[in-house]
């Protein structure tokens, strides 16, 4: 989170290149949304006793369980990627790369604004991601896969999300306040849909996907001396600090 935190202070919307990110967690981890309520909703001494992190991100949303899992992170420009009606639109561009991915696996990808009826209420807060479905998040045979946040600042768009290999929601559940099995009841995984590529193999196929669909050229590259330093000030004051992770107050 130091790292994908870094990429956006450091971004200059006049001058640098978008960005993408494709990077997974060691050890499994629990990251929390900028706002949520860690009290009323991680139980942080089951966390301790599992040697489970608890981070909290720059985005918003509910807590997601990160394991054996790809995550990417986006930086850019509302002017470099395709064009968009307001910001929710933005969600389904800047998502599209991942239907794109998910359907060249054979796997009917959709958005749950295409297939939920008129009774399934989309939007509701949820204190864990997996439970709670918003217009653009991605379902396979029903089933939500991954989550994805987004935050705005100066001209820039930063956009985070989670691809599970293997479904551990069920094993996140240990680490909140509410463990009803309902709460991870409607989330799937690459392995349960019958695709189980290796990792390298899925990261490559999810960057080609992102060429594709946004029509861009790569070049692979490494954080710059700048970008290293301010990670290492923000792993140091923010994210190895109980005060950012378990209360959103910075020093």
């Amino acid at each position: 989170m130091a790292v994908d935190e870094s990429l956006l202070l450091l971004f200059d919307p006049a001058t640098s290149l978008p960005s993408l990110r494709v990077y997974g967690w060691n050890p499994p981890a629990l990251s929390i949304g900028r706002f949520q309520d860690v009290a009323g909703t991680i139980d942080v001494a089951a966390c301790r006793r599992g040697s489970v992190p608890v981070v909290r991100r720059v985005t918003g949303g509910g807590a997601i369980y990160h394991a054996d899992e790809l995550t990417y992170s986006i930086v850019c420009t509302p002017e470099q990627i395709p064009p968009t009606t307001s910001v929710k639109d933005s969600f389904r561009v800047l998502t599209g790369f991942l239907m794109e991915f998910y359907r060249a696996l054979g796997l009917d990808a959709r958005y749950a604004v295409d297939v939920c009826g008129a009774e399934q209420v989309l939007g509701v807060r949820t204190p864990f991601c997996f439970a709670g479905r918003e217009s653009f998040d991605i379902l396979i045979d029903g089933r939500k896969i991954g989550g994805n946040a987004q935050r705005r600042s100066r001209n820039t768009i930063f956009q985070h999300g989670s691809i599970p290999i293997v479904n551990r929601s069920r094993d996140g559940l240990l680490y909140l306040r509410d463990q009803s099995p309902a709460q991870a009841a409607s989330s799937t995984s690459l392995i349960e849909l019958g695709i189980a590529a290796d990792r390298l193999a899925l990261r490559e196929q999810l960057v080609q996907a992102f060429q594709r669909y946004m029509g861009a050229e790569f070049r692979s590259d490494s954080l710059t001396d700048a970008e290293e330093g301010t990670m290492r000030q923000l792993l140091e004051k923010s994210y190895t600090s109980d005060q950012w992770n378990l209360k959103g107050e910075r020093t």
